[in-house]
């Protein structure tokens, strides 16, 4: 251990589409965090986000007493003192520490979504995740920022000037696309399409089961689109909750269970 004598734990979340670093101390506090799209070379991206991650915890290599990956990639992490997990099992373990109660987490990721049940001592009891269609994720705003020509980063705030939502019929990305196009085409108004494109990323996930515990919602997407989540409590008329950095999540429960599995 380095001059520094504290003890931290590691957690990687190596997704198809982006790779998060979490660093915790101790007691459980997210104090080092990095992320990097994972490209083709995910052992090498991680630990890029992992030096990163040491560097804002002031924390060095020495200083890990424990690390462990999960994710699309998590095989691919060299990194690690702890076999990997599951991704539910880690966004159920940090949902639990940052809402100890029965919660329900939805989890709108790059390539995948995510709604994950959880009881009043943190055991799962439920989950559901969609991998068959790109719709309802990241990938699919990507596509339809691409659509709009409108930079990705701008999607929040255009759809928050939306005055008059158009509504999308479909769900497939292939048939949005061709219903944005014709939006276009009929001169409406982009930010009501954008609003419309986000209303239908939180339609499809809400299809997937239903919400019977407060929920949470986490992920890229989330984090990125803050007006998601004012647009889904709208929806099912209850707030909805959000943990510090929701994009790391994942990350921050794979590094409570480092520390768990190190004896803390």
């Amino acid at each position: 251990m380095s001059q520094r004598n504290k003890a931290v734990y590691v957690g990687l979340d190596i997704g198809s589409s982006r790779t998060k670093v979490a660093v915790i101390d101790a007691a459980g506090h997210l104090i080092g965090r990095a992320v990097k799209k994972s490209g083709t070379d995910f052992s090498s991206t991680a630990k890029v986000c992992l030096d990163a991650a040491l560097q804002m915890a002031d924390a060095a290599t020495d200083d890990v007493a424990g690390a462990l990956s999960t994710g699309y990639g998590r095989g691919n992490a060299r990194f690690i003192t702890e076999e990997n997990k599951t991704e539910i099992g880690c966004l159920a373990k940090a949902g639990y520490h940052y809402f100890p109660e029965p919660i329900t987490i939805i989890d709108i990721g790059g390539q995948d979504n995510k709604i994950v049940k959880i009881d009043g001592s943190g055991q799962r009891t439920s989950f559901k995740m969609n991998r068959k269609c790109a719709a309802g994720t990241g990938a699919f705003l990507e596509e339809m920022a691409s659509r709009l020509d409108v930079p990705l980063e701008e999607m929040n705030g255009i759809a928050r000037r939306s005055e008059h939502m158009i509504k999308l019929g479909s769900y497939c990305t292939v048939f949005s696309a061709t219903e944005v196009l014709d939006n276009i085409r009929q001169g409406k108004n982009v930010a009501d399409i954008v609003k419309g494109v986000f209303h239908s990323v939180i339609k499809r996930v809400l299809e997937m089961d239903l919400l019977t515990e407060k929920v949470v919602m986490s992920g890229g997407v989330v984090a990125n689109n803050p007006f998601i989540v004012d647009m889904t409590a709208e929806l099912i008329q209850r707030p909805v909750f959000v943990s510090e950095y929701p994009q790391f999540v994942g990350a921050v429960g794979a590094a409570l269970y480092a520390r768990e599995a190190a004896g803390h």
